[in-house]
Parts: structure tokens; C-alpha cells; sequence
């Protein structure tokens, strides 16, 4: 058996110390305890849901905005023409264009982390769905990134809106919800906004335990399990 390293070692006893469901803020607390790496981890939550995504009515896509933001620059092209261009770039868009955008975009420039389209540039955008859509970039209603709306879409994404979706096997849904150096109440609301918005989503069709389970992890470190029963406690750190 290969020797495990110190590191290894200690991540080994902090999951066994916290072997069972905890709360939200002892977990965000064992996070930091973890042996340091040598860049700033991404928190992630990942949920385990009720539901069946093979079924249309089951299916779950949606937007939540963090209200402590993501601590990551969020690189937003819009494809759009005139007055819209113009909002476009007034609301802090980093890439903006028509026509040569689109064309730029099938010649290979990816340098961006979202795309926001207006309805009526759609038509130029569908032919890069396989380049697109395996990377998520996509422009899409339910996403709020097709809309003639761009200035307020490019502020939201800048601000900490994140979108998410239900995996097909087995009803799993993960995301960022900041950095772990982030204050614990920082962390805390962003949490708190995604568990609001994974409960307003729920289909209605949905019978049974609908989230199963709540794990909270780092890039490099365990995942921890959350006790469901004190998530709706989580509802404070977004009226405080």
C-alpha cells in the first residue's frame, strides 16, 4: 500500500472527525481547518435531489445570485447590435459584437466565461451549438442570457449570478459558492441563496424527500455532509 502524504494524512482525520451530518457553519469552519494549499480553494455545494431529469417535468435549470459573489472576474461577451451593443458596453461588457463576433467566436475565440445574447441575434449563434453547447456557453432563455435586457444580464454576471442544472443520472446538482477565503458569513449567505433557490425550484410533481443530500467541499479538500434538517436555519443570513 503506497504511504499516504502529511497532507493526505490530515484531510483523513478531518473527515473522519466530521464523519456525520453537521451544520452549515461547522462545515465552512472544518473547511478552513485543512491543510493550505497554495492558491485560494472554490467552495462548492453539491446536492443530491429527489427527482427523475429524464422526465420533462422533473427537470430543473435555473439562476441564483450569490450575494457575496463568486471571487472570480467574470469574463462577459454579449452578441448585439447598436443601442443594445452600446448598453452592452456601458454595463461593463468585455467582449462585444455582432456579425465579426460570431464569426470570431467559430474561428476559435473562447475568452470568455459567459455569453450573453439578444433574441434577435439568436439566429447567427445556432449554428455554433457544438462549439457552444459542451462548454455551457450557450446563450439561454432559462439562464436569463438571451434578453434584450443585456445591461442588467451583464451586471448580474458580474455581480455573482451563476446558473445551475440538475444532472440526467441521478438528480445531481453542484456549484461554486465563493472562495474559502472568504469571511465565514460571506460564504454563509451565498449558501443560504443557492439552498432558497434549489427549494423554489422543486417540480411539482416531485413526491418524497426532494433534497436528499448536502455536501460541501473544497478543490483540494473533503466533502462534508450537511444535515438537512438545519438548512431552512440558513434563511438568517439573508435577512440579517
Amino acid at each position: 500500500m503506497p504511504k499516504l502524504s502529511k497532507r493526505q494524512q490530515q484531510l483523513n482525520k478531518l473527515a473522519e472527525q466530521y464523519s456525520g451530518a453537521i451544520s452549515a457553519e461547522e462545515a465552512v469552519a472544518a473547511l478552513k481547518q485543512a491543510p493550505a494549499v497554495k492558491f485560494d480553494q472554490t467552495v462548492e455545494v453539491h446536492f443530491r435531489l429527489g427527482i427523475n431529469p429524464k422526465l420533462s417535468d422533473q427537470q430543473i435549470r435555473s439562476t441564483v445570485s450569490l450575494p457575496g459573489g463568486t471571487g472570480k472576474e467574470v469574463r462577459v461577451a454579449v452578441v448585439a447590435k447598436g443601442d443594445k451593443a452600446k448598453e452592452a458596453q456601458d454595463a461593463g461588457a468585455d467582449t462585444v459584437g455582432a456579425e465579426e463576433l460570431v464569426a470570431k467566436i467559430g474561428e476559435g475565440f473562447l475568452e470568455f466565461d459567459k455569453l450573453v445574447s439578444t433574441p434577435d441575434c439568436m439566429g447567427m449563434l445556432s449554428k455554433l451549438g457544438k462549439v457552444l453547447g459542451p462548454k455551457g456557453l450557450m446563450p439561454n432563455p432559462k439562464d436569463g442570457t438571451v434578453t434584450f435586457e443585456v445591461g442588467k444580464a451583464v451586471k448580474d454576471l458580474k455581480a455573482g449570478k451563476v446558473s445551475f442544472r440538475a444532472e440526467k443520472d441521478g438528480g445531481l446538482v453542484q456549484m461554486a459558492i465563493g472562495k474559502l477565503s472568504f469571511e465565514d458569513e460571506r460564504l454563509l449567505k451565498n449558501l443560504a441563496a443557492v439552498v432558497e433557490t434549489i427549494q423554489k425550484v422543486k417540480p411539482a410533481s416531485v413526491k418524497g424527500t426532494y433534497i436528499k443530500s448536502v455536501y460541501l467541499s473544497t478543490t483540494m479538500g473533503p466533502g462534508l455532509r450537511l444535515d438537512v434538517t438545519k438548512l431552512q436555519d440558513l434563511h438568517k443570513y439573508l435577512v440579517a
